[in-house]
């Protein structure tokens, strides 16, 4: 496709050396699979039929409608149909046939069928790890690939709509994105898990019996996290980054954050108890609750005490 050197799509065209394009230009072409070969700087001729043939779109098309009124973009693009199949039906002026006839006759048998999904302007995020859960994650969610490329770097190709997962340039997986708003949950294929996960060092019985060694919160905190899975090999991470807190505050403190997490959210994760510990609000916590049980410790010891002008006899 020979284009213009709009600004937006070319970069840098010199006289000698390569054409720099812009990244998402290129990939719209890639996508189409087509090569998009930009017109030479100062050299008209290389466009003259393309130039012509845009003066006669807008003299068939746009100038027709000029003084029509339209009150919504779905009239518009009725509208610019009609007068689009009106210029390719009309006969040539100086040859047999019209566009459409030669559109049909010859260059249909040359062209490819259209992708199945059109071009989205996408966002690439390179250099992400596939973890041991099989899973890559992007933002707060995370999206499966094969099992065999566990551990391997993968690039990450996000649209509106898909979340693509790529490695060494070979397309693995194509997910329907997650939207923006959900947060930590998962998009799994089933066929990229493997019949078992070998673990040899980590389990859910192991992790489990961990956390209630540590306390009931902690160990709640981990169960509710293995709940909010499909599958538990999924909750191993999540729960190993919530217990290794204990090695960087001490069992005692997660155990108070667990129990404040837990009064505040419904799944408490790893985020919610480290701003918890790195505040001090455990600290603060577990102060009111001393002053609280220490006031309910004082009313319970109450009643009626004589004094000791009563065992001595005095007035009484």
């Amino acid at each position: 496709m020979t284009c213009d050197n709009l600004k937006t799509g070319v970069i840098s065209h010199p006289r000698e050396g390569d054409i720099v394009q812009n990244k998402k230009y290129e990939d719209f072409g890639n996508h189409y699979l087509t090569v998009i070969m930009p017109a030479g700087v100062r050299n008209p001729k290389q466009k003259a039929s393309v130039e012509s043939t845009v003066g006669k779109i807008a003299t068939a098309i746009i100038a027709k409608l000029r003084n029509e009124v339209y009150h919504s973009l779905e009239e518009i693009k009725i509208a610019v149909g009609c007068k689009l199949k009106d210029f390719n039906d009309a006969p040539f002026q100086k040859r047999e046939g019209s566009r459409t006839e030669v559109f049909n006759e010859v260059e249909r048998k040359h062209l490819r069928d259209l992708p199945s999904t059109p071009y989205e302007v996408a966002e690439w995020v390179y250099g992400h790890t596939i973890n041991l859960d099989c899973h890559v994650a992007y933002k707060t969610n995370r999206y499966s690939a094969p099992y065999k490329f566990v551990g391997k770097k993968v690039d990450i190709k996000i649209t509106d709509s898909l979340v693509e997962i790529y490695y060494n340039s070979e397309r693995l997986y194509t997910h329907k994105r997650l939207p923006d708003y959900v947060k930590y949950k998962w998009s799994t294929c089933d066929e990229h898990l493997p019949d078992k996960f070998h673990h040899t060092e980590w389990d859910d019985e192991r992790i489990k019996n961990w956390a209630y060694s540590i306390g009931a919160c902690t160990g709640e905190v981990v169960d509710r996290i293995f709940t909010s899975v499909r599958v538990k090999e999924q909750g191993y991470n999540s729960a190993l980054f919530v217990l290794r807190l204990s090695k960087t505050y001490s069992s005692e403190r997660l155990e108070i954050s667990c129990e404040l997490a837990l009064e505040r959210i419904r799944s408490p994760r790893y985020k919610n108890l480290k701003a918890i510990l790195s505040s001090n609000q455990d600290q603060v916590f577990l102060s009111k609750k001393e002053t609280i049980k220490s006031k309910e410790l004082n009313q319970s010891v109450q009643g009626y005490v004589r004094g000791s002008q009563y065992y001595s006899g005095g007035d009484q």
